[in-house]
């Protein structure tokens, strides 16, 4: 059975290059578009994925991001480092067939971030939301288009950035006072949003969150081909959703390192956890390594260089334990 490890997204520094070639020589197999968030404004999350929209912009205020008229410095800035990276790994992924992952930030973790004029989160204004969706999904068929020209041969696994989702659903995303919380958006909108988004790409769709209380259900509903998400935060509540993902054929994305600097313990034991989880919901041994992928338990930007590195070599060599021994 083939071991399968990847990494989530972001990596520290500011060098395009050498995080494409840490992202692609780590992850020979399962390489992924890195992000790096320490170039400032435009390069984190959630700008990145502003300079994907269609027809709608956003400025940096010290508040965070806020709708604006027109395309500005940040907006030029943001679409400016996404083509470098994707420059950088065109150059260190020639040849490549097989898997290749790319991320962008999902709708509602984009609404909660994203101010309107007055400086209140998109969240509070459904028709905003729609629109907010309908432009990602037009950028996002344009940005996938652009990378199956550069890298012909890969499969392009499109992983939507939820960390906000949690919140979203359960009413506590905060206010601009601080003060308050926007309501919760009804459970039927947010599925419903999401299947449309996952449908604009004809591969497979996971959807990261390393916040507790990931609502396997949903995203398993929505069409989620797999969910990433960080094992540490995992309580047996969550044993039957993630139960039934499994057995419907949903990929297990298990964060099971740890995203900033901290002692690697052996590979064998990073997913000890794993092998518990999978005996304890009864599922076959056999089906372990290819129902699970080993990542980091969330994106590597606040780490180290020489960790991030050594997180990602680790990963790879868990993931090889869990195939080689399943029980």
């Amino acid at each position: 059975m083939t071991a399968s490890a990847t990494g989530i997204g972001s990596l520290p520094g500011g060098d395009a290059r050498e995080a494409a070639k840490t992202a692609t020589g780590s992850f020979e197999e399962f390489p992924y578009l890195p992000e790096l968030p320490a170039r400032g404004p435009g390069a984190d999350m959630i700008g990145r994925s502003l300079g994907l929209l269609v027809d709608l912009y956003a400025r940096v205020e010290p508040s965070g991001w806020r709708i604006s008229d027109r395309p500005g410095r940040d907006t030029r800035r943001s679409r400016s480092w996404l083509g470098e990276d994707l420059d950088a790994l065109e150059e260190f992924t020639q040849g490549h067939e097989g898997k290749l992952k790319i991320q962008a930030v999902g709708p509602w973790t984009l609404a909660a971030a994203l101010e309107l004029h007055g400086g209140e989160a998109m969240l509070r204004d459904a028709g905003a939301c729609r629109d907010l969706a309908a432009s990602l999904a037009e950028g996002l068929r344009g940005h996938l288009a652009d990378v199956r020209k550069r890298i012909p041969g890969a499969e392009i696994v499109l992983q939507f950035d939820e960390p906000s989702l949690t919140a979203v659903l359960s009413g506590r995303v905060r206010t601009a006072s601080g003060y308050r919380t926007y309501r919760a958006v009804d459970r039927q909108v947010v599925e419903g949003t999401l299947r449309e988004l996952f449908a604009v790409h004809d591969g497979e769709v996971i959807v990261h969150s390393c916040a507790p209380q990931v609502p396997f259900d949903m995203l398993r509903r929505a069409g989620a081909a797999g969910v990433s998400f960080d094992f540490s935060l995992l309580t047996e509540r969550e044993d039957d959703a993630l139960g039934e993902a499994v057995e419907s054929g949903v990929k297990l994305f298990a964060g099971v390192v740890p995203g900033t600097d901290a002692p690697l313990s052996d590979p064998g034991g990073s997913v000890m956890g794993v092998r518990k989880l999978w005996r304890r919901l009864g599922l076959a041994p056999g089906a372990l390594a290819e129902s699970v992928v080993v990542t980091p338990a969330c994106g590597l930007a606040g780490a180290s260089p020489a960790y991030a590195r050594a997180v990602q070599a680790h990963c790879v060599r868990a993931a090889r334990s869990l195939a080689d021994n399943p029980e």
